[in-house]
């Protein structure tokens, strides 16, 4: 299964993170930012920004003297099973209570949608799963996200295996009319859905790729909140970098 397109920025900005990260998990008396600016291939503001996110993250911290040493997050990794999965939950869990909006992590793995990580409360509730997410590829923000990211044969086939049924009104059900809208879309812009898949409910969804694997990061709110949607989804695309890091480590 090949990728029709791959969003490179937060990918771009996860190797500079990981080349930051692995010099300061070497260096237990810490390091400065010219070092680290070598090491990132970046200076002045976007080496600043990249600093604050990791911060933010938890993966760094930095001490009085300006240099750097790692953070809690970073010495959770490893610490024991499972472990390595905190960073991205906590990461999600940062971003529900950012955007007050429910936020989900989704996969295409073994030619179907998957949406293994969910962060949620009472105040931000996940959409009600009515219909199979494997199965509303052609509706949910999240399956169109992944769906338009395979090449033609892939999509070909994932639509052949999943009959593009009408779950609301608004719902797409012919297929020239979903590969038009594919083909339409920007790879940097969020996909929308706008009750598509569930009367009541408003998604938006952004890519998460890097390497061979279609992913996405996703957030639900309900219709009463469309207002807000376009603004989150901005800033859910800005947040893609340190999610995919989290991901990654």
């Amino acid at each position: 299964m090949a990728l029709q397109h791959e969003s490179t920025a937060p990918y771009r900005s996860v190797q500079r993170a990981l080349r930051v990260i692995d010099l300061i998990a070497r260096r237990s008396a810490g390091v400065g930012e010219a070092e680290l600016a070598r090491a990132a291939g970046l200076t002045g503001p976007r080496l600043a920004g990249l600093l604050r996110m990791l911060r933010r993250e938890g993966y760094v911290t930095q001490c009085a003297d300006g240099t750097y040493t790692s953070g809690e997050a970073l010495d959770r990794l490893g610490s024991g099973p499972g472990a390595g999965r905190a960073p991205l939950q906590d990461s999600l869990d940062r971003l529900r209570g950012d955007l007050g909006a429910a936020v989900y992590v989704g996969r295409y793995q073994d030619g179907e949608i998957r949406v293994p990580y969910c962060a949620d409360g009472p105040d931000t509730p996940a959409v009600h799963e009515w219909v199979d997410f494997r199965s509303s590829g052609h509706a949910s923000a999240i399956g169109k996200c992944l769906v338009g990211q395979l090449d033609a044969e892939a999509r070909s086939d994932h639509l052949s295996r999943h009959r593009m049924a009408r779950l609301t009104s608004r719902t797409i059900t012919h297929e020239g009319q979903l590969l038009t809208r594919f083909a339409a879309q920007p790879a940097t812009v969020p996909v929308l859905d706008l009750q598509e898949y569930a009367v009541g409910t408003v998604c938006a969804a952004v890519p998460l790729t890097a390497g061979a694997t279609a992913g996405c990061l996703a957030l639900s709110l309900p219709v009463e909140q469309t207002h807000r949607l376009r603004p989150a989804a901005d800033a859910l695309n800005r947040a893609a970098a340190s999610v995919l890091l989290a991901l990654t480590l």
